[in-house]
């Protein structure tokens, strides 16, 4: 079960990426920081808002250095079709992770074994592989790419500066803050 600060397990997976199938693994996330985001399954309600949304945001994501996945259950198949065939999920220039087996899905604690699909699932990984941000959400509710952008922003701001933490709303042009004993109770 991942846990904040604990590393990814190797990994095979196909995937389908800017019209062609390709093969992604755990050292294809080494070196730089990425964004994992599972979603229930291809050809459904909110999922393709959400693709829709973190395309439309995936270059303030690059400018950052960092890489963005999806994965579902689907095989690398499906995505190809949906991405040819959806309007929204068409603009998605990140691999779109396969895990029919379900052991992607499972080793991240996202798997609904009752009916083989991903909870939407979103996790934020540092250079080294190991998990910053890890949020889960039920299906009927939908992630904001923006607010998941701001958090990567916070993660790389706390890992460069050790002994500063940002609070709710923080973005890279506020003050973050030191805590100190005499910050105790003054905010």
């Amino acid at each position: 079960m991942p846990q904040i600060g604990s590393t990814i397990t190797p990994f095979q997976l196909n995937a389908y990426r800017n019209g062609e199938f390709i093969e992604v693994n755990e050292r294809d996330f080494a070196g730089r920081w990425n964004v994992l985001m599972f979603y229930p399954g291809d050809f459904t309600y909110v999922c393709p808002t959400e693709l829709e949304d973190l395309a439309e945001h995936y270059d303030e994501f690059a400018k950052l250095g960092v890489e963005v996945y999806s994965a579902s259950t689907d095989s690398h198949f499906a995505h190809k079709v949906w991405h040819d065939s959806s309007s929204a999920v068409g603009k998605v220039q990140f691999a779109m992770l396969a895990d029919p087996a379900l052991r992607f899905a499972r080793a991240f604690d996202v798997l609904v074994e009752q009916t083989g699909q991903a909870l939407r699932g979103t996790f934020v990984i540092d250079p080294e592989g190991v998990i910053r941000v890890l949020e889960v959400h039920d299906d009927g509710v939908g992630r904001n790419a923006a607010e998941l952008l701001r958090k990567v922003k916070a993660a790389q701001y706390v890992a460069t500066h050790p002994g500063e933490v940002c609070p709710a709303k923080w973005d890279n042009d506020e003050a973050a803050l030191a805590p100190t004993f005499d910050l105790v109770g003054k905010i």
